[in-house]
């Protein structure tokens, strides 16, 4: 892993006001963030993606292994590859796999298995996370709290992704083999989910949906 030893903590202490200010203003921000489903095919500079993963990069995770990768699809036949596999799958899902509880949770979504957002979108990035890591003479050494720590990172880039002004759609297959395939990626890693990032179609549309107030999600003790 990089780095070893210690070195002096870089931290900025700010006036309370200024505290204040600033998780008001990003408090605000976060609030307009919305998952689309309707993208425009308008390129994004690839400089701004590495940004937003450099931030991703800069999660917490288990013994700081840091085990998760992000593979960038740029690449309209990879892209159209992927679509046909996670329709597929989503195909399956839609008619037989999922429970009528689960079918209405999601109709107000508006949701089904047709998914043109992964060939539209400039980028698709697949988060994967990685069960171990291996060393310079193949020597594998397991990771711990892979799926907590790519989670960590995954809220990282979306928020990144936002802050950045693009749009972002987080797409979970129920079978994700299709992508390891697709992607040849090595069979230490397993995908954890599709983000879909781009700016959205000038027509894009969201549900008229709540998020729950702070009384609803946190308790102060």
């Amino acid at each position: 892993m990089p780095g070893s030893g210690f070195v002096p903590l870089s931290f900025t202490e700010r006036p309370v006001d200024e505290m204040r200010r600033r998780s008001r203003e990003f408090n605000a921000l976060m609030q307009r963030r919305r998952t689309i489903r309707e993208f425009s095919d308008r390129p994004v500079p690839r400089e701004v993606i590495e940004d937003c993963l450099r931030a991703a990069g800069s999660a917490p995770s288990g013994a700081n292994q840091q085990p998760w990768h992000f593979i960038v699809v740029s690449d309209p036949a990879i892209k159209r590859r992927i679509r046909q596999a996670a329709e597929q799958e989503e195909y399956e899902f839609y008619h037989r796999l999922a429970s009528d509880e689960w079918l209405e949770a999601l109709a107000p979504l508006g949701t089904d298995w047709h998914k043109p957002f992964l060939e539209t979108a400039p980028y698709l990035i697949v988060i994967c996370g990685q069960a171990y890591g291996l060393g310079s003479e193949g020597r594998r050494h397991k990771h711990y709290y892979v799926k907590e720590s790519v989670g960590i990172a995954t809220g990282i880039l979306i928020a990144a992704v936002h802050n950045a002004g693009l749009a972002c759609l987080t797409h979970t297959p129920g079978r994700m083999g299709f992508l390891t395939q697709i992607l040849g990626r090595p069979e230490n890693e397993r995908p954890f989910l599709i983000l879909v990032v781009g700016y959205p179609a000038e027509s894009a549309q969201v549900p008229d949906i709540r998020r729950k107030p702070l009384e609803e999600i946190a308790t102060f003790v």
